[in-house]
């Protein structure tokens, strides 16, 4: 009677497996039963089965008490019951590192002197393919800033800002400009996103003309364009700088560097300072006339802006004259690429 009493124990639990009430204890009731590896001993011995009384009632060691009810209470020294190996929790290693280079910011300035024309048209037609490959080549980055200024106090900008050095053009006038209204962008600011219509955008904020003041001043249109002053609440150039963007400073230009105050090791100084000490941060691509320009007659060796460009780590300089600019673009994105691999998050 007792083999066959643990037989159809078993056969209950069996069936009790292969039940489903929909809420997915049928493969755990399985697990359970396939778990156990073998059946205990089938005994005659009243000390494990239990011995019949002439009441018909049973009597014997249990894995638990029995209330006066009859009912089984659990073994109150937990001992009780089938045990289970599952072996160590897998070690799932060390979280990963966070993406650091999630950001990049681009300013381009670009001369607006009598002698650009050529130069910006060139730029506009380059444009579309760099930004494209920026976007394929740099996959971890989520987020783009883009911003055009001049080499001078821009009379042709949208007000409050015609007429101030480093702010963002949003408006162009005079000769050879879009002479239209580049915006309104994405952003709700003065910069361009990714999400804009790029190419139709730059392409209107670039040319920005050939009016302008013939003392051109590139890099201290850059660095009051990266400055803390236009970036006030209601300025010019609010929201463009990203103290956790990667910096990506592009400068056109087929003059030498002789209006901005200052020297290279000054420029220098205060762009890394702008940048939180953290000179790798920066990128600085330079279309200047450099040593044996291509073109002497239509460009000035910008010896100051290379010695400013050649100090950072990470940068690139190309020919202003050269009939196009997408190979000194094309060959930007690797330098680009490597000062986004090395990005130090600030702080």
């Amino acid at each position: 009677m007792l083999r066959a009493a643990t037989l159809v124990t078993l056969a209950s639990l069996a069936l009790s497996a292969c039940s489903d009430d929909g809420s997915g204890r049928a493969s755990a009731t399985a697990a359970i039963v396939s778990g156990v590896g073998t059946l205990p001993p089938t005994t005659e011995d009243a000390t494990s089965a239990g011995t019949p009384t002439s009441t018909g009632e049973t009597t014997g060691t249990t894995a638990g008490t029995t209330d006066d009810d009859g009912s089984s209470a659990p073994d109150p020294t937990g001992n009780g019951g089938p045990k289970f190996d599952i072996g160590k929790t897998p070690d799932a290693g060390p979280p990963p590192e966070p993406k650091a280079c999630l950001k990049v910011d681009l300013l381009f300035v670009v001369d607006n002197s009598s002698s650009m024309k050529d130069e910006q048209d060139n730029l506009v037609a380059s444009f579309p393919g760099f930004v494209q490959e920026i976007q394929q080549q740099l996959v971890d980055a989520e987020s783009l800033h883009i911003g055009v200024v001049s080499t001078d106090k821009y009379e042709g900008n949208e007000n409050p800002c015609d007429g101030v050095l480093g702010g963002l053009v949003t408006q162009t006038d005079g000769s050879n400009s879009s002479n239209q209204y580049c915006g309104p962008f994405v952003s709700g600011k003065r910069y361009m996103t990714e999400q804009d219509d790029l190419a139709t955008r730059f392409a209107c904020a670039a040319q920005v003309g050939t009016s302008g003041d013939s003392n051109e001043k590139p890099l201290q249109a850059a660095l009051r364009a990266l400055g803390p002053d236009l970036a006030q609440p209601g300025q010019c150039n609010e929201g463009f700088v990203r103290e956790d963007a990667l910096l990506v400073l592009v400068v056109i230009t087929d003059e030498e560097e002789d209006g901005s105050s200052g020297d290279p090791p000054d420029w220098f100084n205060e762009l890394v300072a702008l940048k939180g000490g953290i000179e790798t941060n920066i990128v600085t691509l330079a279309l200047i006339g450099p040593e044996n320009p291509e073109c002497a007659s239509a460009a000035e060796i910008a010896h100051r802006i290379i010695d400013f460009a050649e100090m950072f780590t990470y940068g690139s300089i190309g020919q202003i004259c050269a009939a196009s600019f997408q190979p000194f673009f094309h060959d930007a994105i690797a330098v680009i690429d490597q000062a986004c691999e090395n990005f130090v998050p600030p702080g």
